[in-house]
């Protein structure tokens, strides 16, 4: 006998949710604008509820990054740790906000700058214990790049400025507290609206992300057999979509080997009128070196880094023509018209399955405004390499010690040559058919009313790997920010309306993680 039993009736501005039960099991009619007559689950109506709930208060949920984005969390300068630690310490406030029970994990010390410092804590918070439901881990980073506002910022890097487009521009807005504190806004408003939380939940933050994620790794074995033992599935909100218009879902990265070449020779800096002319020049032998390693159009000249690419198969090319990608949107990101290729599956092979070489800098050398005429006795020349799956770190090492060294001894120099691989990670490859995978694709259509691309970026998240490896779990990745919002660079931004979209998003994942079939 089929009976029914009306259970709510709920007007959120224009929509009416008639929710009854049908033979054991609840239905929801939505009456509304376009959707007249729709069938949706129980599922479908708290989302309607947490949707409505997180709309109505976005000037908090941007206040509350605001917050974040004043706290200067750079892990790779000794000068801002102790603002690392804050920003470690704010978390750790909205945690008891939550009702999150958390654990500050010490992790060691490092040497950064010639001192010994104490790494931040890695942040393990737990939300939720019901052996009935799917348990979630979810991974971010509360430290951030660099920023002066003399670097060519438009405001100040450390307060979060919203311009007319409803760009929130700041340091770390997307990269990676935007989406960090999205997922505690998700919590967060699931308390507020009264809708029970869809799994259980870990968090694994950590404050050294931008500088190799050091302790992380040893963390992450030592507890896989205990706080992680119970984790059905990895999510990451730290990359961006493909373009500025479409969500993606990422499964794989290229992995990144990052190398530091210093050079020596005076025991002080010199004046170049004096001295210039008579010494062997530590700046001239390094920019040499540097010259050696990558053509303009991009060449790796090292011998050995090729050589364990695999071949494209002609599967892997067909793949390529479904993307949803544009070169227009690669020249909005790069504010030029400075690509190398002239057609979107070259680009899209080059930034995801091949390897790359950047040069990203010289420390030791003078680089403000003005002139000085000084000759440094010490150089240091920062660049790294991007890999791809089949490369190894530790050959990567090798060939480019064994190339410098014999440049460097060509040059005939008195100098001094020393090479370094600060840190290396490995490449990734998840599946994007595993249920995590379909149930954030599910997730995307519910917010954007679009199917997600399925994509691999060229960037390194080497946690990802760990997860994966330590875990044996499914790990995706699942952007936030679009494809141009210029993390690592000046005038960094996160637009509202994927801040708020995110945290919609983030929320429906949840959910749809909840009801997934986990075979």
């Amino acid at each position: 006998m089929i009976y029914f039993n009306l259970l709510l009736l709920a007007k959120l501005n224009h929509l009416r949710d008639f929710c009854f039960f049908r033979s054991g099991r609840d239905y929801c009619k939505t009456l509304h604008a376009g959707n007249a007559g729709k069938i949706l689950s129980w599922r479908g109506v708290k989302y309607n509820h947490f949707r409505h709930y997180v709309d109505q208060n976005q000037d908090h949920y941007v206040a509350r990054l605001r917050e974040a984005v004043a706290i200067p969390s750079v892990s790779a300068d000794a000068a801002h740790r102790e603002n690392v630690f804050q920003m470690g310490n704010w978390l750790i406030e909205l945690f008891k906000q939550l009702n999150i029970s958390y654990e500050a994990a010490d992790v060691g010390t490092h040497e950064l700058d010639g001192k010994t410092l104490k790494l931040p804590p890695i942040l393990l918070g737990t939300y939720g214990n019901d052996p009935n439901k799917k348990t979630i881990l979810v991974y971010g980073h509360y430290d951030v790049q660099p920023a002066l506002i003399e670097d060519g910022w438009s405001s100040d890097p450390w307060k979060l400025t919203e311009d007319s487009t409803g760009r929130l521009v700041g340091r770390g807005s997307s990269d990676d507290k935007g989406p960090l504190i999205g997922w505690l806004n998700a919590v967060e408003a699931h308390q507020k609206a009264g809708i029970e939380f869809p799994v259980n939940l870990k968090m694994c933050f950590e404050g050294m992300e931008e500088s190799g994620s050091e302790g992380l790794d040893d963390l992450i074995l030592r507890e896989a057999s205990k706080y992680f033992k119970d984790v059905d599935a990895v999510c990451i909100s730290d990359n961006y979509w493909l373009g500025i218009t479409k969500p993606c879902l990422t499964y794989g990265l290229r992995g990144v080997s990052y190398f530091k070449v210093t050079v020596s020779g005076p025991g002080r800096d010199l004046h170049s009128g004096v001295f210039g002319g008579t010494v062997y020049e530590p700046m001239t032998d390094l920019i040499v070196l540097l010259g050696k390693l990558v053509t303009p159009d991009g060449k790796i000249l090292i011998p050995g880094i090729n050589d364990d690419v695999a071949e494209l198969t002609d599967e892997e090319k067909e793949s390529y023509k479904s993307i949803d990608f544009k070169l227009h949107e690669l020249q909005s990101a790069i504010e030029s018209q400075t690509n190398l290729f002239d057609n979107e599956i070259q680009t899209l092979q080059a930034r995801w399955r091949y390897p790359s070489l950047s040069i990203h800098g010289i420390e030791g050398a003078f680089s403000a405004s003005g002139a000085k005429t000084v000759l440094p006795c010490k150089v240091s020349g920062k660049f790294s390499i991007r890999s791809v799956p089949n490369m190894d770190p530790d050959k990567i090492t090798v060939c480019v010690e064994n190339f410098l060294k014999e440049e460097f001894a060509k040059l005939g120099s008195k100098n001094k040559l020393h090479v370094e691989c600060l840190h290396g990670a490995k490449s990734w490859v998840s599946s994007p058919y595993h249920w995590n995978f379909v149930a954030a694709a599910e997730a995307v259509e519910k917010v954007f009313n679009c199917k997600p691309d399925l994509t691999r970026e060229g960037g390194s998240i080497p946690v990802t790997l760990t997860f994966q490896d330590a875990l044996n779990k499914n790990v995706l990745l699942l952007p936030m920010g679009r494809g141009d919002d210029g993390a690592h660079s000046t005038n960094e931004k996160l637009d509202r309306s994927n801040y708020i979209q995110g945290i919609k998003l983030l929320g429906a994942y949840l959910h749809e993680v909840a009801a997934a079939k986990s075979t």
